[in-house]
Order: C-alpha cells, then structure tokens, then sequence
C-alpha cells in the first residue's frame, strides 16, 4: 500500500491495515511485538498493514491487536463491519446468528448453499448477478462468502445438515470446470465429521419440488430461528409453530433425499461428467 493513497481511495483491507499501523507505531511497538501479542508473526502483520492479507485478517488477530493496544473491541469491531459491508444489509442479521448457530439445517433448490461454495462458484454466481459492478466489489462478495467457513474452525463448530435437491449439482455456474471443482469440494465436506450431506433426486418428486429453500439455525441457548429469502431479501421467523413447520418439512425432505452414502455416490457420477 502507497503512503500517499488518500484514505478515499483505500479499499477496507487496507484501511484496517492503516488504523493498525498508525496504532502500533502510537504505541511504539515494532510488528514483531505486535505479532507475538497477537499470536502471529511479524509477517502476518506486515501483510496486515499493507492490506493484503486475504480475504482477510482473522479475528483472532484482531482481538490480539484489542489486547495488546487496549482499545476494547476496536478492530473487533472494525473487522465485523468489513464483513458486513460485503453483504447486503438484509442478510447480516443471519449471519450473525450462523456464527453463533451450534447446528444449520439448510435446503438448497438450485445452488449450493453459501457456506459450501467454493471460490470459483461464489465469483461466478456474483458476477452473474452483479454484472455492472467493478471487479474489486466482486471480489469482496467472493472473499466474505468464505469467510462463513470460519465458523468450522471454532473450538465447537455447528454441525451442518444439508440436503441439496439434484438441481444444485446440473445447474452449470461458471463452466464444466469450475462444476467439477465445486462437487470435488463436496465430497471433502461430506468427509468431514461435523457435516452430513443429502442429495434429494429428481425421482423424488413432490417433496422436493413444492418446498422453498431454507435454513434452519439452531442454538444451545437460544430459540431455534428460520431463515427463509425472496428475490427482494431475507427474513428471519421464531414463532415456535413457524419453525415447527419448517422441522416437519426437514423430516420429510430427509426421508425422501437419498442416503448420505448413495449421495456421495451420485456426486462422484457427476463430477465425473463434468470432467469428461
């Protein structure tokens, strides 16, 4: 990052990375200080303060740079609204309740849900939709999509069911390629302990078809919440016999969706499909 760059052309990468610079030096620390601090090292930082640690510093990183500057949740705070400004501003009550969520239950009817796209999917799924816009804005949508994985790092991830109807793997984004990569990604998802994945065929039938997509967020101290989204944003219920509704509707699209073993077969058919 230029010294010179007036802070209006700054994108918020870097802005973070000057309040950090312009903090340490006003406490006169060196980036090997603040590193050892913070739990990184003076290589992270210095990738930090130049804006170029993507997608972005993580938040323990930034909690340190709280601790060690004594500035509360500062760039806490800081790090939050970058993730936010890359949403738009109808999702990021959801977000914030997926981080906190101890298990997601999602339906998908012809994406993949987010937090399972890879990055080559997510771009391509934005720059269909956001065609008008500059590469940079692009690309702050891509890198905050991925973000959302980091909730599979905590010290106690949700566990994610997902039941993907059979549309979400032949609906082409972006090219036989980036598919293949996309479905290669799920079969390493299934893999994982913390996630089981459904695929509902197209042989289902009714079940599939007549539902809408939606996620259910659960929590362990918390009332369990829908989310639910239209062409015009989302929305969050919590009446008890609203999300009743949606757990009876998950039963039923579990029941009818293939088994987690005959999915992953599906998806290897697949995959190998797209690499032909």
């Amino acid at each position: 990052m230029d010294e010179t760059t007036p802070p209006q052309h700054l994108n918020p990468l870097q802005r973070f990375g000057r309040d950090v610079k312009q903090v340490r030096l006003a406490r006169k620390l060196t980036q090997k200080n603040l590193g050892k601090a913070a739990g990184y090292s003076e290589a992270y930082v210095s990738r930090v303060e130049a804006g170029k640690m993507l997608p972005r510093p993580s938040e323990k990183f930034a909690k340190g740079c709280d601790t060690a500057f004594g500035t509360g949740e500062l760039f806490t705070g800081l790090l939050r609204r970058i993730d936010e400004g890359d949403h738009p501003s109808w999702f990021v009550p959801y977000l914030n309740l997926e981080r906190k969520a101890s298990r997601i239950l999602d339906f998908s009817a012809n994406l993949v849900m987010g937090i399972l796209q890879t990055e080559e999917y997510a771009r391509a799924i934005f720059q269909a939709y956001f065609s008008r816009e500059e590469a940079e804005v692009i690309e702050g949508k891509v890198a905050a999509r991925l973000r959302r994985r980091e909730v599979f790092e905590r010290d106690d991830p949700p566990s994610l069911w997902a039941i993907l109807q059979e549309a979400c793997l032949r609906t082409v984004v972006g090219g036989a390629e980036v598919m293949a990569g996309q479905l290669e990604y799920l079969l390493t998802a299934a893999a994982s302990p913390h996630v089981k994945l459904q695929i509902m065929p197209f042989s289902a039938g009714a079940p599939a078809a007549s539902t809408k997509p939606f996620t259910v967020l659960r929590f362990t101290d918390s009332p369990t919440v829908l989310y639910t989204e239209t062409r015009v944003g989302g929305r969050m219920h919590d009446s008890a016999q609203t999300v009743d509704a949606a757990l009876d509707d998950y039963d039923l699209l579990r029941a009818h969706a293939l088994s987690p073993d005959r999915s992953v077969a599906l998806i290897k058919t697949l995959l190998k499909e797209y690499r032909e």
